[in-house]
């Protein structure tokens, strides 16, 4: 095979692995909403998965604030503060 054949076929290869962004309704946004404002309040352990770039991103914290200007929320872990984008957010869910 010439190597822009295989170059090609990498492309599509790492395409097909690729999740399509869900698709969220009003209801889903209203939901995430919520159960950010509980996980704040409670201070409890939260676990947010996020869409970015064709993948599901895992993280899980607390979510110390939430920026509507910057549409960003704070996220601590044990380690170390992560700003996660609000446009990535797909779901949230409260793990105590």
């Amino acid at each position: 095979m010439l190597p822009e054949h295989v170059a090609l076929l990498r492309q599509y290869s790492e395409e097909i692995k690729r999740e399509p962004k869900p698709e969220l309704d009003e209801w889903d946004y209203d939901a995430i909403q919520h159960t950010l404002d509980a996980a704040i309040k409670s201070k409890a352990d939260t676990k947010i998965k996020r869409w970015k770039n064709g993948e599901f991103i895992y993280n899980r914290g607390t979510v110390e604030s939430v920026n509507l200007q910057k549409r960003e929320i704070e996220l601590k872990d044990p380690f170390y503060l992560l700003s996660l984008k609000l446009d990535e957010i797909v779901d949230v869910t409260i793990m105590d």
